[in-house]
């Protein structure tokens, strides 16, 4: 199989993306897939049907959602265990930018949603193919950690009242199912909560003592056995314990979006904010697994898998699917090796709802809320979280802080804002380059440039390093540390850069160079660079800056650069100094002693 990619052509790579990991598929793979797979299959039972309520959306439609959509994106994608389907938060989007529109669960409104879906799914590959994956690199590491910590919670909370059998008010945010279960917890149900706890402990014990065997799944049917013993000795009217109930057993029926234009012009708006956040949704959950997993994601590629998804979605009865918190969660603790385990998952759900549909009738939610438990526990990455606050300040205020947004905020607007906040920590720490007085250390070979401050300067000479780019951002921030060196020693008229650090300089940079070059040339001195990468001279030239800062005035190397501007200094003020900096300084004592003599 490798030797068959190396040969593939790379158009056909492109056309079947899942070329690339099909050689990682043996029997045992599949055997792995298959079981997680199955399990995946079995959680969004209870979650479609869910989903599609908050959304608007018959029941049914939740499971469609999950059945094509999630085969497409995982052999369209580049994440080996994101499963994409109906979630909490897309279907909430869905819900507020087409109930102003429609009756929900009516047929116009179903048909604005397929519509909705279609074009979504338009807009990911159209970014897809326009190379616009780029944008995952403005999602840190630690916003993914920080709100796949918060989601964990959410997760967990939403999930309460099912497991300890409360009647906690629909829609409730997570500080009030909080609140809510410390003021009610003694009005639980004991018989729904013995369920979840049976399935929470066999979950644990099967996951630490029987690695081999998919604890999630003997979780869940631990908790069903104790159901139904528990109905069978007290009775259903006693224990009042909820099951997912029987769900209708068909197939995705074939649809078809409206393509009028006037439908189209106005879904736009709906639709570019349903991309945008679903895009981030997915493209987060991808990264934070893959970080877990060891894995690397390609946004592009995964701009066009969800894309596909939708599209296909949209012709088989599906709404807006995105990447799943819970299943993709529950596909990585399965142990999930390829993304045939969320094929399988799509696939298995379409013969589950077929065939084993009213079977969930007996599938207690609470162990369904026990399984989910151990899923939020599980993707919480304790030990970056613990790096990440040992390490860095900045980045333990942008974890912190898209944690909390998560728990307290909209989830698109927590994702939003931890982008937004890593954006401004990379832009302070850019704009502020480090500015560093360098002076030749005669304890070193070749009396080479340190920046230990002990070390004593040129009276006429400045030497300073910049160890940053120089842009708009950071000109000003340089202008100051110079202007408190001229403030220290104003003797020091002439000033020689260290440009080896700069990388790019844009043209506001080259323009307060070139203002520098003027200042200290009127007064008397000059200023001076070496290491100045070639790239980085094309804005010199271009714009004309070089005439200004002097072609004559750019080194290659420090040995040139001080012979030549020692020649510049004033010698009667170097014919006093006792310093000797220089070499050029020992040479032109030695030859005044020689004179003298």
């Amino acid at each position: 199989m490798n030797n068959f990619i190396a040969v593939c052509p790379l158009w056909l790579v492109r056309l079947f993306p899942f070329i690339r990991w099909m050689h990682l598929v043996n029997r045992d793979s599949l055997k792995i897939d298959a079981t997680a797979g199955l399990v995946g299959a079995v959680v969004v039972l209870p979650q479609g049907v869910a989903f599609a309520t908050i959304a608007g959306m018959p029941p049914e439609y939740g499971l469609y959602a999950g059945m094509i959509p999630a085969v497409i994106a995982a052999l369209y994608g580049s994440s080996r265990h994101l499963v994409s389907g109906p979630t909490t938060a897309a279907s909430l989007v869905l819900f507020s930018s087409l109930s102003a529109f429609a009756e929900p669960g009516s047929a116009h409104y179903v048909s604005l949603a397929l519509t909705l879906t279609f074009m979504v799914g338009a807009i990911e590959l159209l970014m897809g193919l326009a190379k616009m994956g780029v944008l995952i690199n403005y999602i840190s590491h630690s916003v993914v950690i920080g709100f796949t910590a918060g989601a964990a919670i959410l997760i967990a909370a939403n999930q309460i009242k099912h497991f300890f059998g409360l009647a906690i008010p629909r829609g409730a945010h997570f500080y009030e199912t909080i609140v809510y279960l410390g003021t009610h917890f003694f009005e639980s149900n004991p018989y729904i909560l013995t369920i979840g706890i049976a399935t929470l402990i066999c979950g644990i014990v099967v996951k630490k003592f029987w690695r081999k065997f998919p604890y999630m799944l003997a979780a869940l049917l631990a908790g069903t056995f104790i159901s139904l013993i528990i109905e069978l000795i007290f009775g259903h009217e006693v224990t009042g314990v909820p099951t997912v109930g029987a769900l209708p057993s068909t197939l995705p029926p074939l649809s078809a979006p409206d393509f009028s234009l006037e439908t189209i012009k106005t879904l736009a708006p709906a639709a570019l904010a349903a991309t945008l956040f679903a895009l981030t949704e997915a493209v987060s959950i991808a990264r934070s697994v893959a970080i877990k997993a060891g894995q690397h994601i390609d946004g592009n590629q995964e701009f066009i898998g969800q894309g596909l998804s939708n599209l296909a979605g949209s012709f088989f009865s599906g709404y807006v699917a995105t990447g799943s918190f819970n299943r993709t969660g529950v596909n990585y603790e399965a142990g999930a090796k390829t993304p045939l385990a969320a094929v399988f998952a799509g696939l298995m759900l379409i013969i589950i709802v077929l065939m084993v549909a009213p079977l969930a009738a007996y599938l207690p939610n609470a162990a369904m809320a026990g399984i989910l438990f151990l899923v939020a526990y599980g993707i919480i990455d304790f030990h970056h979280i613990h790096k990440i606050l040992k390490t860095s300040k900045s980045e333990t205020i942008v974890l912190v802080t898209t944690f909390l947004a998560t728990l307290f905020l909209e989830l698109e607007f927590a994702i939003f804002l931890g982008v937004m906040l890593s954006l401004a920590m990379y832009l302070r720490k850019t704009s502020t380059p480090r500015v560093l007085t360098r002076a030749p250390d005669a304890r070193l070979p070749k009396r080479k440039f340190n920046t230990d401050p002990a070390l004593p300067e040129c009276p006429q000479l400045k030497i300073a390093r910049i160890d940053g780019s120089l842009f708009f951002g950071a000109v000003n921030h340089v202008r100051e540390c110079l202007r408190r060196f001229e403030e220290k020693n104003p003797d020091q008229k002439h000033l020689l850069l260290v440009a080896i650090g700069v990388n790019f300089i844009d043209v506001a940079g080259a323009e307060f160079l070139a203002q520098e070059a003027e200042e200290r040339r009127k007064r008397g001195g000059g200023m001076y660079m070496y290491g100045v990468k070639e790239g980085v001279c094309e804005p010199f030239r271009k714009g004309g800056y070089i005439q200004s800062i002097g072609e004559e005035n750019l080194y290659h190397s420090k040995s040139q650069a001080i012979a030549e501007i020692y020649q510049k200094l004033d010698h009667n003020v170097c014919a006093t100094c006792t310093k000797r900096i220089f070499l050029e300084c020992q040479k032109e004592q030695q030859y005044q002693v020689k004179t003298e003599h």
